[in-house]
């Protein structure tokens, strides 16, 4: 039985690095991948999922208005595809990963969903929420904050390296808007932002 599994994280954990090892493994063995990242992030380029020590590989692209199921069935229509995998998870919408999890249920088809839990604020993001709620395998992976404790929170930062507390929740960027922290540090820079 096919599995939707969320991969998720703080920022700089080696989520796309892990999400290519994937689709590389799968096809070394014959079997063909379908790749999705968001429209949203554009960083290096509209569908190409890059990671930060240099692999990359040519993605499908998700915004809102696509059906993600309607997709993939398509392709695999054309092409069994043995494996999806989703870069950028927290972009999906409630709809979209109910769209994956029938790809699993219904099309037989296993989807691997990599991507951040949580914003800037620590609250959850759309698609994340959904994944915690509906993915059979929840599998967090390991970053490290500069104290040496596991990372899961994601500080936005200004030019000047203060903690941002306000705006809008998706802002694309890398290590130099954002830095991932334990949770102890995470609201000690806030707090120090605050005053």
């Amino acid at each position: 039985m096919a599995k939707l599994y969320f991969y998720y994280s703080s920022m700089n954990a080696g989520k796309s690095t892990t999400l290519l090892q994937s689709s590389f493994n799968y096809r070394e063995r014959g079997m063909a991948t379908m790749l999705w990242t968001a429209a949203l992030d554009d960083r290096y380029g509209t569908g190409q999922i890059t990671s930060r020590i240099g692999l990359e590989a040519d993605a499908h692209v998700f915004d809102p208005d696509i059906d993600m199921r309607e997709a993939i069935l398509a392709d695999h229509e054309r092409a069994p595809i043995a494996c999806v995998l989703v870069d950028e998870a927290q972009f999906l919408t409630a709809d979209q990963v109910h769209q994956l999890a029938r790809i699993c249920d219904e099309g037989g088809i296993p989807v691997l969903c990599y991507g951040l839990r949580t914003d800037f604020r620590g609250a959850l993001f759309e698609g994340s929420a959904h994944l915690l709620g509906l993915a059979d395998s929840l599998n967090e992976i390991k970053a490290v904050c500069a104290c040496g404790r596991k990372a899961t929170m994601n500080l936005r930062v200004d030019a000047d390296g203060r903690a941002v507390q306000d705006g809008a929740q998706t802002q694309i960027g890398g290590n130099d808007s954002y830095i991932a922290l334990c949770r102890r540090h995470f609201m000690a820079r806030l707090r120090d932002g605050a005053a």
